[in-house]
């Protein structure tokens, strides 16, 4: 059986629009995040992942932080990345997009050369990432409105 959608890094500006889109959906239409936060500066420079349908439909999205723009997530870490706005549409949840995005990112920041990838996860996925081998730490926090926990995962070798 053939996998219902691939993943790949946003080469172009058509990808990244349909980053936005699958984000604008998630965040600002389902869970009422404000527009005005939910796009930022980092967006122009981050490493983003895209998972399409056979269609051609965005699925879903991700972006990976690293260096300086990672710093203020990472505990000024420059050996760790900060995956963010992971989402998956309404559509594909259930299809292991998510993980699929996870997985991409993580690869991505493998050849960066980075050592772990930290997280801001919603609490109510605190148990997705679990799965894939993060770890919770630090205070529960609100961002956007929304619990939220740090978590983090060492990155070993593929």
């Amino acid at each position: 059986m053939s996998t219902p959608y691939t993943v790949r890094v946003a080469e172009d500006p058509a990808d990244r629009e349909a980053c936005f889109a699958v984000r604008k959906e998630v965040f600002v239409g389902e869970q009422g995040v404000p527009q005005d936060i939910e796009y930022d500066s980092h967006d122009a420079t981050a490493l983003h992942v895209l998972a399409v349908g056979e269609d051609g439909t965005p699925l879903g999205t991700g972006r990976l932080l690293h260096g300086e723009a990672a710093a203020g997530k990472t505990g000024q870490d420059a050996s760790v990345g900060s995956l963010g706005r992971l989402a998956v549409t309404r559509r594909a949840r259930g299809l292991g997009v998510g993980a699929a995005l996870v997985e991409a990112i993580e690869g991505a920041a493998r050849d960066l050369g980075l050592a772990a990838v930290d997280l801001h996860a919603q609490t109510r996925a605190l148990g997705f990432y679990e799965r894939l081998g993060y770890t919770a730490y630090g205070p529960e926090f609100q961002d956007a409105g929304i619990a939220h926990r740090a978590m983090r995962r060492p990155l070993g070798p593929a």
